[in-house]
């Protein structure tokens, strides 16, 4: 039960929305057990996003939520991916780039609870 909510202050097309979404579902992979399945994705652009006092350059804020919890390698892994991708299709660079974990076991899916 992932969820990845990507918050960009650039303007990406639909091709480039495309893509974020389908390395995201590759990333989410590198967390033990999780897959595309299950993902949820949120790509948001043309956010007004100011990092450091400006708007100067793009920026994101990246929030992950999910099912259970992760080990710190695996963190790093999916944060250094994410800017990655970020970097390659919005041209965020990974130095204004925020990514958020949040971890929880309660989720509600299809009327029921996991």
């Amino acid at each position: 039960m992932p969820y990845i909510n990507v918050k960009v202050s650039s303007s990406l097309t639909d091709e480039k929305i495309e893509q974020i979404k389908t390395k995201l579902g590759k990333a989410i992979t590198l967390f033990p057990g999780k897959t595309e399945a299950y993902l949820m994705v949120n790509i948001e652009d043309n956010c007004h996003l100011y990092f450091k006092g400006n708007n100067s350059l793009p920026s994101a804020f990246t929030e992950v939520a999910i099912f259970g919890t992760a080990k710190k390698d695996d963190l790093e892994k999916v944060t250094d991916e994410i800017c990655t991708i970020l970097k390659e299709e919005a041209s965020v660079p990974p130095d204004r780039s925020y990514v958020k974990f949040e971890f929880s076991d309660k989720w509600g899916y299809n009327g029921f609870m996991f």
